[in-house]
């Protein structure tokens, strides 16, 4: 079965982030049966500090006790959904932190994003799909962009559109059918998942 992580992106107090994966992972557990498992992953859970390892991970792989932890977790999945908020054109500093604390894992991965923000977290999210390649990931292209104003009442209460379900569907299908083709680029002898 298909593991894939759905990233809270946001750490801050009083987030909205937690209401959208949830979402996100309902529709997509609904959507996919049993070709998939979906597992949330909170940032807040593991308190990454701000990247502390001797040596950069694309050289070799963190050997701080927090980072084998996050490692671990990023490791086991097959594929990814993040969920971003934007601050100011960015995605938050905490999601920029736990990327940068991993490279191997990351690899070989397609990643989806579902961002919300007053313009849907567009800029936040082009900012990461550069990121994702060079990690290569493989970057898919729909996208879920969530509007503070039109998805949320108050700016706080997550009432999504209808169109969207339509939308993590289409998010989710081809999210799947990239985590089967790179199935055999992750396991491969040689590659940077077999040479931990």
């Amino acid at each position: 079965m298909t593991r894939i992580g759905i990233i809270i992106g946001s750490t801050r107090p009083g987030r909205i982030g937690d209401q959208v994966a949830s979402w996100v992972r309902d529709l997509a557990a609904a959507h996919a049966g049993d070709a998939a498992d979906f597992d949330l992953v909170d940032l807040a859970d593991h308190a990454l500090p701000l990247f502390d390892e001797a040596v950069p991970p694309a050289r070799v792989p963190g050997r701080q006790p927090h980072t084998r932890r996050w490692a671990e977790r990023i490791g086991s999945c097959d594929a990814f959904i993040i969920v971003t908020p934007e601050y100011n054109t960015a995605p938050p500093a905490a999601l920029a932190n736990a990327i940068d604390h991993l490279h191997q894992e990351w690899g070989g991965k397609p990643v989806a994003y579902v961002g919300y923000g007053v313009f849907g977290a567009v800029m936040a999210v082009q900012k990461l799909r550069a990121q994702a390649g060079v990690l290569r990931m493989a970057d898919i292209g729909p996208q879920v962009a969530l509007s503070l104003r039109e998805d949320f009442v108050n700016f706080a209460d997550f009432q999504p559109r209808e169109p969207h379900t339509a939308e993590v569907h289409q998010l989710v299908d081809e999210l799947l059918a990239w985590a089967q083709a790179l199935g055999a680029l992750r396991t491969a002898p040689g590659t940077v998942h077999q040479q931990a």
